[in-house]
């Protein structure tokens, strides 16, 4: 329990940040399996896009690092390439 008042709101920040990464990190994942799961290469190709929309933009609020972003993308793009060349 905290005893400071700087210390309370602490709690209260760090859990509202904590939700708003596991949703942010949701997304991510929701977007990924999309672009696993599409059927076409019309559909991968769109849900490629969105996911590296997802990507950048989880990035950016540091929810994942720079580096694994890029990864997770380079790797999609090629595994959509790969599928529907």
């Amino acid at each position: 329990m905290p005893h400071h008042k700087s210390a309370k709101k602490r709690v209260i920040t760090n859990e509202v940040r904590r939700q708003r990464n596991l949703e942010v990190k949701s997304q991510v994942r929701g977007a990924i399996k999309r672009v696993r799961g599409a059927g076409t290469g019309e559909d991968a190709q769109k849900a490629l896009r969105e996911a590296i929309s997802t990507l950048d933009r989880a990035a950016k609020k540091g929810v994942v690092k720079s580096n694994t972003a890029d990864r997770q993308k380079s790797r999609l793009t090629v595994s959509v390439r790969k599928r529907f060349a």
